[in-house]
């Protein structure tokens, strides 16, 4: 039997996630390969140990590049803050590990070029955490556009809203500095837009911006003073497609009430589908060429009938959540990993969704239209 040994680097939110994904995956996919939990790293060792131990990890470790030359990892996952993805993916890249990193791929487009081309370099697989559009609604959405149901596609609407920085007196920390946090709104939830956009309808090739900080300085824990918050909360932008259709991209991490709202439109000459990510097992389609008097929005509930729900659970209804679309992520980069295919998103095709969020700072800071391709 075929065995991949796994490392999962990071025990917050998505590195529980990715643990989670890496032991259910053949539970719900089945398959011959034997997945091996190797190790769990973090900084804390005691935490660290304590995680490992309930996520069945043989060893914990407390420094990554201890992992570099382990001839029993195969496979790393990257949940780390966002300023070290790129150390760390080139070194693993370059002892030809596979790299499954989370989003946003980089700190700087500088880094994520960086990345792409170690990459490329090198033999092993690279996918990036989007696990959005894997969701069996969205593979559905995108499998009736090709099929034409739309016509010819025409605009792709895009709004993520969430509230983690609406209230004033949210602490300044490593989100709010570029050299921790990066961009900010664009890192966080606008590249999640972008993904569902390039899945959907293709590559963005042009970009019209405009960005805003709306909390200027926030309390720092511990003291009376107040930091100057470095990114930006909101972020809209208008966007042309290769295909010669146009879009809408709009973001806040200020938005009072929102948790996790993304909301997708995709409009063609025959007709649109919408989609909603706080209602995530539904598909809005609206088809113009039926009858006048019987016109209007159907609901797709999905179901076994829209793969890979099925794996999960045979009934309509039941729903699928957050930590599933992250097996069903797992499972197509195993499937890359056994065939020797490239994975979506791997390293090349993250890079472009990192040319659009850098490149709508810079719009919004020239003022103009700006090529991102």
């Amino acid at each position: 039997m075929a065995s991949l040994g796994v490392a999962v680097i990071g025990t917050g939110f998505m590195g529980k996630c990715h643990a989670m994904a890496w032991s259910h995956v053949r539970a719900v996919f089945g398959g011959e390969t034997d997945i091996r939990l190797e190790v769990l790293c973090d900084t804390n060792e005691g935490m660290t140990k304590q995680r490992a131990g309930e996520a069945g990890f043989t060893r914990a470790e407390t420094d990554w590049r201890r992992l570099l030359d382990d001839p029993r990892i195969d496979i790393v996952s990257i949940t780390t803050p966002n300023n070290l993805h790129r150390e760390m993916a080139i070194a693993f890249l370059g002892t030809g590990k596979h790299v499954w990193c989370e989003k946003p791929m980089a700190l700087t487009l500088e880094d994520a070029e960086a990345m792409a081309a170690a990459a490329e370099m090198s033999e092993a697989k690279t996918l990036l955490g989007y696990n959005y559009i894997r969701n069996p609604a969205i593979t559905h959405a995108r499998k009736l556009i090709q099929e034409g149901a739309l016509g010819r596609i025409i605009h792709f609407r895009g709004q993520v809203d969430e509230d983690y920085q609406a209230d004033e007196n949210v602490p300044w920390s490593w989100r709010s500095r570029l050299e921790t946090g990066g961009l900010g709104v664009l890192g966080d939830l606008t590249c999640h837009l972008v993904s569902f956009a390039h899945f959907l309808v293709g590559d963005v090739t042009e970009i019209c911006a405009d960005i805003d900080t709306v909390h200027k300085f926030r309390p720092v824990p511990g003291s009376n003073e107040k930091r100057a918050v470095e990114n930006e909360d909101i972020a809209h932008a208008m966007v042309r497609f290769e295909s010669g259709a146009t879009g809408l991209l709009m973001a806040s991490r200020a938005a009072h009430g929102r948790k996790n709202m993304i909301r997708i439109e995709v409009h063609g000459t025959k007709g649109m589908i919408a989609f909603d990510q706080e209602r995530m097992n539904e598909l809005q389609l609206y088809v113009a060429d039926e009858p006048a008097a019987e016109r209007g929005f159907k609901t797709i509930l999905t179901g076994a009938l829209h793969p890979p729900y099925g794996a999960f659970t045979p009934a309509p209804g039941h729903q699928l959540g957050f930590n599933e679309l992250k097996v069903i992520e797992c499972k197509h980069f195993l499937d890359c990993i056994e065939n020797d295919i490239e994975a979506y998103v791997n390293f090349a095709e993250g890079l472009k969704i990192e040319k659009i969020i850098h490149g709508i700072a810079a719009s919004a800071a020239s003022r103009r239209w700006l090529d991102v391709r």
